[in-house]
């Protein structure tokens, strides 16, 4: 039993998978927020294209 409760391998394991998924929720969000942005500039040069015309 002694050597169940001193046994880490398991809470690495978790810090492991928790530091995994707060990296994955920050590149999403980052993903989001640059693709809404080139969305914009996108849209703002299609639009100048048309206007020209």
């Amino acid at each position: 039993m002694r050597r169940f409760l001193r046994d880490e391998r398991g809470a690495t394991a978790i810090e492991y998978a928790l530091i995994a998924v707060i990296i994955s929720i920050v590149v999403v969000g980052g993903a989001t927020t640059i693709g809404t942005s080139l969305k914009t500039s996108f849209q703002s040069v299609s639009s100048g294209f048309s206007s020209s015309r």
